[in-house]
């Protein structure tokens, strides 16, 4: 019977202790705040505008140069924003331009595959320079072939 009682009574203590510590701790520490709820997504019409050619140098994440991939890009935009973002184009491949030469993107055993979530974070930073914030919801990367 002694066997048994020591083993019970070391569970009991343990677990009065456990719940302890735990109390004490939320009672420092505090609860953390209530998740704010998500935006709710937009529900006016989308169209897609299809960004001209872009060419970036792939670049490996030592800094070298091993090559150069076309992709073509398409922005999801509110429909009435479209005329506004077609015509501000070239600001989006310049904002592009100025992020791509120093963004490691080349993937592969030889760097000449060029990682597609990495360009796609590449246009989506490059796009509130180009069009304001909250006017491209999201780039849909069409095409990349290397150059």
């Amino acid at each position: 019977m002694k066997k048994f009682l020591l083993p019970l009574g070391v569970l009991i203590a343990g677990t009065g202790v456990g719940g302890a510590a735990a109390y004490g701790t939320s009672m420092v520490v505090g609860s953390s705040p209530p998740a704010k709820a998500a935006p709710e997504p937009e529900t006016g019409d989308m169209s897609f505008v299809p960004a001209t050619n872009v060419m970036a140098p792939l670049v490996t994440a030592d800094g070298r140069l091993a090559g150069y991939v076309q992709f073509e890009v398409q922005l999801e935009v509110p429909a009435d924003k479209v005329d506004f973002v077609t015509a501000r184009l070239p600001l989006l491949l310049h904002a592009i331009n100025m992020r791509t030469y120093k963004t490691p993107m080349a993937a592969g055993p030889d760097g000449m595959l060029p990682d597609l979530s990495v360009f796609r974070s590449v246009v989506m930073a490059a796009a509130p320079e180009a069009f304001g914030a909250h006017v491209v919801k999201t780039a849909a990367i069409t095409q990349a072939v290397p150059a």
